[in-house]
């Protein structure tokens, strides 16, 4: 790490550059600025004789490097902030990457020494340099808030992501994203004369745009793109495919909304693992009918099969056993049905881990709520009215009497049920008088006798 802030004190104490966990100047393989490469060659010495590479690779704003050359073998290092050659004037960045390592990155990029882009490096910036840079920095939110106004209100259909000056303030570059073909001469006469600057557009993908804005993606962690990613392959549908994975696009689709790029980190494991399988359009013929395929469990290795005019019942087999019955097919011989081939499958139990703290609810802590209904029942049960004289007996009606006492029903009324009724009348009645005479018995047997 070259980076002279990341290095210790007199005392042995690290100074750091009090970032909180990420380097402040991006220089550091831990680094938050996107790709920041770690020289694992900054200590070595190089055999005599051998000069060393006078190409340095320079990073600006949001990642983007470039690659330029010290022609007047200015000392440098990693970190160093230098005035480079730009279109027009000059631009101010910081030098990311130093010594043997840059050819690697060229060699990426399929970029020569002799190529167009290489251009020249002029100093090290200056105080004054540095003062500059900041201001026109500081100036590029506003800017695009304004340039989004007036790309309102030329009714374009385009849009403005992000806006980033030149080192010496004099040009600003706008970044946009547009569907289709858009003609924006009008809208760089606008801003020339509203931010009296050189403009220049530059058209993006949805996938730079989203590596330029950054974000977190539904895995939790920061955008692939904007962290270490730098070339964008193409993803399809089959990469989904292969893994056995739902077409749903709001799945499968990234914070750009295109597919995501982590489709195809896996995809390799899963072609591999997919060799010995056969295809999936393939007929399996046994004895009780023709068999096609339904879906297939890649890494347990189990496919399952359903017959042609019977498709309501799946069946699991091994592919082992799909292989077996393939080879009887190509000996023009039918296999056995598919249910005799299941019950020779063993599947694996599984087992149900417990947690530790049981399976206990988490709001068993909680006081029970009541409903509405029931306090609103409770109110009005108190908010009774009490009669004004409590000494007068209550008269009722007594047709009301006998309405509340007595409830004719048909049920009851019945001879069957009148013969039961008293049969179970008398059946208690004698229970208790038993009971009676064995408490009096027991009563009389410890009592004295009188005389």
């Amino acid at each position: 790490m070259a980076c002279g802030s990341c290095g210790t004190a007199e005392n042995g104490v690290p100074r750091g550059c009090k970032s909180n966990g990420n380097c402040g100047t991006g220089t550091c393989g831990s680094g938050s600025e996107k790709l920041a490469v770690f020289d694992w060659l900054a200590n070595m010495t190089l055999p005599s004789g051998q000069e060393r590479f006078n190409i340095f690779e320079v990073r600006f704003k949001n990642g983007r490097k470039h690659f330029y050359k010290n022609k007047d073998n200015i000392p440098l290092t990693m970190g160093d902030i230098v005035a480079v050659e730009g279109s027009p004037g000059h631009d101010i960045g910081t030098i990311s990457l130093a010594g043997e390592l840059v050819k690697v990155q060229m060699k990426k990029r399929k970029i020569t020494q002799d190529h167009e882009e290489v251009k020249k490096i002029y100093r090290k910036a200056t105080q004054k340099d540095i003062d500059i840079w900041q201001k026109a920095r500081a100036r590029e939110e506003e800017t695009q808030r304004k340039g989004r106004l007036i790309l309102g209100k030329l009714g374009l259909k385009m849009k403005l992501s992000d806006v980033e000056f030149q080192g010496d303030g004099n040009k600003a570059t706008f970044y946009y994203t547009a569907d289709a073909r858009v003609d924006f001469r009008q809208l760089i006469r606008d801003l020339a004369s509203a931010f009296s600057i050189r403009i220049e557009m530059k058209q993006v993908g949805a996938r730079q745009e989203a590596a330029r804005l950054g974000g977190v993606g539904s895995c939790g962690r920061e955008l692939c793109c904007s962290t270490w990613l730098t070339d964008f392959r193409k993803v399809t549908t089959s990469a989904a495919r292969y893994q056995q994975l739902s077409l749903n696009p709001l799945k499968l689709a990234g914070q750009c909304g295109k597919l995501k790029c982590c489709l195809n980190f896996e995809l390799d494991t899963y072609l591999d693992a997919l060799k010995p399988f056969p295809k999936q359009d393939l007929v399996l013929r046994t004895e009780k009918g023709d068999a096609v395929f339904v879906k297939m469990d890649i890494f347990k290795k189990h496919l399952w099969y359903t017959y042609k005019e019977e498709r309501f019942k799946w069946f699991r087999l091994t592919l082992e056993q799909v292989q077996e019955i393939i080879a009887q097919n190509k000996n023009n011989e039918k296999s056995m049905s598919l249910e005799d081939y299941e019950s020779d499958v063993e599947i694996p139990e599984t087992v149900d881990f417990e947690d530790a703290v049981g399976q206990d609810s988490l709001t068993r802590f909680d006081a029970p709520k009541t409903s509405k209904r029931r306090r609103n029942n409770r109110n009005k049960k108190r908010k009774k009215p009490v009669a004004a004289n409590t000494n007068q007996p209550k008269v009722h009606d007594q047709k009301t009497q006998q309405k509340r006492s007595f409830k004719p029903s048909n049920k009851r009324n019945s001879p069957k049920n009148n013969q039961q009724s008293s049969t179970s009348s008398k059946k208690t009645n004698s229970r208790r008088n038993s009971s009676n005479d064995k408490r009096n018995g027991s009563n009389t047997k410890n009592r004295p006798s009188k005389k």
